[in-house]
């Protein structure tokens, strides 16, 4: 009898939490973290609240990261006047001469770190797949997780309407 209390007060407990998260839209809140661009300088995902974001990990090992890699450019270049940032995180295991020799031959656009310690990927619930793909409302929600390269025809689709919300 008492075990049966048990599970039903588990049950009720998992359901009010399931509730909360579809009360919240679905939608899992983007991790703080501070990190360093390869320029030295520091910035913190709290600076980027307010704007649409595209969070991307990636290296320069990786096939399909490379191949994405002018799509994610030209996605930048299409939305950044719009309240839009990207932020590239190379994964803590790529050599950091080649993640500054591709960010500088390529020249990327967009805000580019290298996460040394992991702790990037980490926060962002273990991220070990390149390329991975965030995208993060202005209230700094995830509101979509790529797992391999993007249809970028569908991502446009979701910036386009993200953009336009208040």
């Amino acid at each position: 009898m008492k075990f049966a209390r048990i599970a039903l007060l588990a049950i009720v407990l998992a359901g009010g939490g399931i509730a909360a998260f579809f009360a919240l839209g679905g939608r899992e809140t983007a991790p703080t973290v501070a990190y360093t661009l390869l320029d030295g300088s520091t910035r913190s995902t709290d600076g980027l609240k307010g704007k649409v974001v595209l969070v991307n990990f990636w290296a320069t090992s990786c096939t399909t990261c490379m191949k994405e890699m002018p799509a994610l450019v030209e996605t930048h270049r299409k939305f950044q006047g719009r309240g839009f940032e990207t932020l590239s995180v190379a994964m803590n295991y790529d050599v950091p001469a080649y993640v500054a020799n591709y960010v500088q031959s390529r020249q990327l656009p967009f805000q580019v770190t290298h996460d040394r310690s992991g702790e990037i990927a980490k926060q962002f619930g273990q991220v070990q797949i390149t390329p991975t793909t965030f995208v993060v409302d202005k209230q700094g929600r995830i509101v979509k997780r790529y797992v391999g390269e993007p249809d970028f025809q569908q991502l446009h689709a979701l910036l386009e309407e993200l953009l336009v919300k208040a």
